[in-house]
Formats: C-alpha cells, structure tokens, sequence
C-alpha cells in the first residue's frame, strides 16, 4: 500500500469515528486487592463447639478444617461453599494435644499428645479422615513436622525428643522403626519445627530461644540454599537476645516468610531466606495501655480494657496455643492480640483492619481459609470449647441473638439443669426502686431478656435489693448497684448460680438511663446492675444484657452521679436502695 492511500484510509476512518456515536464503554468487574480476600466483618458469624476448650485449629490444602480440644479429641470438618459439615470426630489422645503437622500437600495429619506418659504420635489420613498409623516414639514428643526425605522422596514425619536435642524421622506407611535418628545442631530440646520445600531445609528452635537452619541430610551445616553462610549474618539470635522463648512458627505461602509468636507477647517476622528480622509488633501490656491512651483506632471502655488486662496477665504466665498466620499473597499477617485480631501489611507496616474487637473473647490460635471467595478466619478462644469463625458477612442478631453460636455437642447434666426453666417464670413490666435520694421508675423488657428481668423481679419481690448501696458511680457513664456486700464482688441470681447473657439488637446503649447487667465477663450475670447517664455506649453492646430503661426519675440518676466518689469510685456518702416495687 503506498503512503499516499494509506494517509486517504486514516483520514476516512477517522471522519468515521467522529461521525458515528463513541461505543458504551466496556464494564470490567472491579480488581480485587489482597485486602478484599481477607475477612472483614467485626464480629464472628459462627461457632461450633467441642466437649472441652479447643486449643487448636487449622486448615489444610485439601479443604479440610481440624480442630483440637484438651480431651484429646480431634474433629474433621469439610469445608463447602457456604461454611463447614462435621466430618468426624477422633479422641487422639487422653490427654490436650501438645503439637500437630499437616503435610504440605495437605494429605497427611499427625499429632502427640502434652501427656508426658503419652509417647505416641497419631497419623491421620486427612482425605478419607482415617487414622492409618500409631507410633510409638522412644520418650514423649515435643514437636512435630513433615519433610521430604531425599533418599526416596517420600514425605516422612519428623519428631523431636522432649528430654535430648534429638530428632527422628518416621515414614507414614512404613513402620514404627525411625528411618533416621539425628543429633541437630542444638544444645537444648527442639519445642518447634517447621519444613519449608522451597529451602530444603527444616526451620527450628529449641527450649532456650535458639533458632537453627538444618537439612536432615545434613543437620550441622548450615543449608546451601539460603542467603547466609555464617549465623552471626543472620537475626537467629533474637528470642536468645530477648530472654524469651518462641511458641509458634508459621511460613507464608510462598515460604519467603516465617512468624512467630513468642512468650514476650512479641510477633516477630523473618525473611525465610536470609534469616534477618523484617518486622516485629510488640503486644506487651506495657505496648496495649500505650495504645489504649494513645490510639483511638484501639481505645476500649476502661472497664472492659481493664477486665481484659487480667486475662492478658494470666496468658503471660501460661502463653497458651497462640500463632499468626499469612494471608495467600504473603502481603499480610494476622494475630490475635488483646484488642482483637489484627490484620497487618507487611509493606506499609500499619494495622489495615481489626476484627473482634467487639466480642469479649480473647482469640488465640488462627487459621485461615481463602480458597472461595467467601474467606473464612477460625480462631479459637481462651478456655472456650468453642472455634469461632470470622467471614465477611456480620451475624444475624435475629431472634433472642444466639443463633451464631450452633450447639452441636451434647449438653451435660449441669448444662441441662441450668437449661430448665421454670413452668410459670416470675415477671413483670415495670419496677419503682425508692432510693435514699428518691424513686427511680423502669419500665422492663421481658420480651427480649426474660431471665434477666425474672432475676431482678424475683429478687426485689423476695426483698434482696433492701438496703444495698450504690457501690460504683462514675459521672458521665453509669451508676451501679446490686451487691449486698458493697464492694462490687457479692451477690447471687435466683437460681444460685450465674447465668447465660440475653442480647438482642432491638435493645443497644444507644441512649441514656439505659438499665443493664453488670458481669465480669460472658454468662457470668448475678444479682448485679447499672444505669447509664451517657448518651451512647456501644462498648457494652453485646457483652451486657439491657433489660430495661428508666422511665421516671431522671433527675434521682443524675443525682446520684454526682455524689462525691473516693478513688475506687465509691461514694462517700452512702447512697442505698430502701426498696424496689414490682
């Protein structure tokens, strides 16, 4: 074609296009950032349940979930589009299970028990949910991971000796004879292990803090597909450094990555290759109270930060089953932390999103599910026998508001006894609580709390309530009363015993004079209430029943909030309950 026409056909096409009408822009779904794969409603959807307080949890490649309980016991879980389907349910062990390893490919399960008379390692077949082996290693296991071994390739178990820094290796299928027995690099017992395929080599630490790179091949060398030669190039010495001890290590997807919690309260993240510190987040006391003043991303009621600080305190003497986990682009960390889960970009180095941060929970050990578009975070909590499961989807507060928490275990005797409910339950619609400063009318909602408006009617009815005092008064939040000891740690229900929470989204502290139950954590309601005199509390959604509002007598509440306290925020001058008409 000569110059000449090809410049004729340009100037046609182009009189062409300006003459005809522009064509609709073509629509393109959104791009998905890595954020978007990751849960991020505030609140867990769903819970299941094991007979004892669920220690573990994780996911495996084959799209199964497994939990794990102090009795022992091992539960398989499918995971399907919409949630998870029990499977079957395993008791591994007599005893809680000290430490588990899922092969890479997701095949393979194993697990020993924290019993130091149990020395068995149980092996699962995770597809067929079967146990195809049973172990019996020479002293109690203290750790446990699966590697490949390079005489056949095939994918063997490796177990550390509790009591001498000795590891053995055992095939799946091949007898209870180790394959290897290995004096490793370290000087005190091995407590973690972990296997990366793409480094060849198994990443460990021992009961002083000591970090080690080793191949079963060769266990005093250091691996010749790292970026280092000599440890002193490396961060390795950081737990010894720091006095601590590292109680989990989790690699990222692409094994670029390795994280660890550590009994410093510190999540530490390491660059797999080289073995430096890339980034390390301190969730110490010391490091939440400075977020508590300083950060309102965090910021909590003081009541429930200070109720949250106690159990804070009892995981830093026994750190418990905590880790942190990667998402699938190696972009983000998530742990558990004393303000909720928080999910981190490793880049920018900030906190992206915080998830939980509502429900009075501690969460601990995670894991998460991106295989769907429907990501799911499991997570167990502190002494709870329940996992709890986090998607992008709040729950549904339908109902009396429990329908997320799916009893799927039998209740026990107790459990059933506190379940029994009276055939004609006291009640009533509205109370008169004549004070020493005058009469403050409630109008009760049984409706939506019936057990706990039957508590305070029956109590009131039976003359409990005569002559307590209000022990607690802080101005611009709540008066509290209740207790006949006085001092906040007395009083009993009806039924002698704690009972269960009664939440409901038709009733929030969403406005002033708002009638609750005080606790000391989830189902733990006694004799116990407050008013508030703040306009909005949203703190206490969902971590204390509201079963009432005061109708009448406003003027008495903001009489008594402004009575002179002393520094436990006691009243001075006793403020008391004559008596409450129903």
């Amino acid at each position: 074609m000569s110059e000449a026409s090809d410049k004729q056909e340009r100037t046609a096409e182009k009189r062409t296009s300006e003459s005809s009408p522009t064509p609709a822009a073509k629509k393109h779904a959104p791009i998905r950032s890595a954020l978007d794969h990751l849960p991020s409603a505030q609140m867990y959807s769903r819970s299941y349940m094991h007979r004892a307080p669920v220690t573990h949890t994780c996911v495996t490649r084959t799209n199964f979930v497994l939990t794990m309980s102090t009795d022992g016991h091992v539960k398989f879980w499918k995971k399907r589009e919409s949630g998870i389907e029990f499977v079957k349910d395993f008791c591994a062990h007599l005893s809680g299970i000290g430490s588990y390893a899922v092969s890479q490919d997701g095949q393979l399960f194993a697990t020993c028990s924290n019993d130091p008379n149990d020395t068995t390692i149980k092996i699962f077949d995770v597809v067929s949910f079967d146990m195809i082996a049973i172990i019996t290693a020479e002293s109690t296991p203290s750790a446990l991971c699966w590697a490949r071994d390079s005489v056949d390739q095939s994918m063997c178990v490796v177990v550390a000796d509790s009591k001498r820094p000795v590891v053995r290796t055992y095939g799946a299928y091949a007898g209870a004879e180790p394959r290897r027995v290995i004096e490793t690099v370290h000087k005190q017992p091995v407590v973690l292990m972990a296997y990366s395929p793409v480094l060849e080599c198994i990443v460990s630490a021992d009961r002083g803090g000591m970090v080690e790179y080793w191949t079963l091949d060769n266990p005093l060398a250091v691996p010749q597909t790292t970026l280092f030669t000599l440890k002193s190039q490396t961060d390795l010495y950081e737990f010894k450094k720091s006095k601590c001890v590292p109680n989990s290590l989790v690699f990222s997807a692409d094994f670029s990555l390795f994280a660890c919690t550590a009994s410093d309260a510190s999540i530490r993240v390491f660059r797999a290759s080289t073995g430096k510190l890339y980034r390390k987040y301190d969730e110490s006391v010391s490091a939440c109270n400075a977020m508590q003043l300083n950060d309102g991303r965090f910021k909590l009621d003081n009541m429930e930060f200070g109720r949250r600080l106690v159990v804070e305190a009892e995981l830093l003497k026994s750190p418990g089953h905590s880790n942190a986990v990667f998402d699938a682009t190696g972009q983000y960390v998530l742990f558990a932390s004393l303000f909720g889960i928080k999910i981190v970009d490793l880049a920018t180095n900030k906190v992206v999103r915080v998830l939980g941060k509502p429900e009075p929970h501690r969460f601990m050990s995670l894991a998460l599910s991106q295989d769907s578009n429907d990501p799911i975070l499991f997570c167990t909590g502190v002494k709870k026998n329940r996992f709890y499961m986090f998607t992008n989807e709040e729950p549904d507060h339908s109902g009396q508001g429990n329908d997320r928490d799916v009893f799927n275990e039998r209740p026990t005797r107790e459990e059933a006894s506190l379940a029994v409910r009276p055939s004609a339950p006291v009640s009533a619609q509205s109370a008169v609580l004549h004070t020493t400063l005058g009469d403050i009318r409630v109008v009760l909602f049984p409706q939506y709390a019936p057990k706990a408006v039957e508590n305070f009617v029956a109590l009131a009815r039976n003359k409990y309530y005569n002559g307590v005092i209000f022990h607690r008064v802080i101005k611009g939040f709540m008066i509290q009363t209740g207790d006949p000891l006085g001092d906040g740690t007395g009083g009993e229900s009806i039924w002698g015993r704690m009972f269960e929470d009664e939440f409901t989204p038709m009733l929030r502290h969403d406005q002033p004079y708002t009638l609750s139950m005080a606790n000391a954590g989830p189902a733990t309601n006694g004799s116990q209430f407050f008013i508030t005199t703040v306009d909005s509390a949203p703190w206490l959604d969902d971590k204390h029943t509201v079963f009432g509002r005061v109708e009448k007598g406003t003027d008495v509440v903001q009489l008594i909030e402004r009575t002179k306290t002393d520094k436990q925020d006691k009243p001075v001058d006793d403020i008391s309950i004559l008596n409450i008409q129903v």
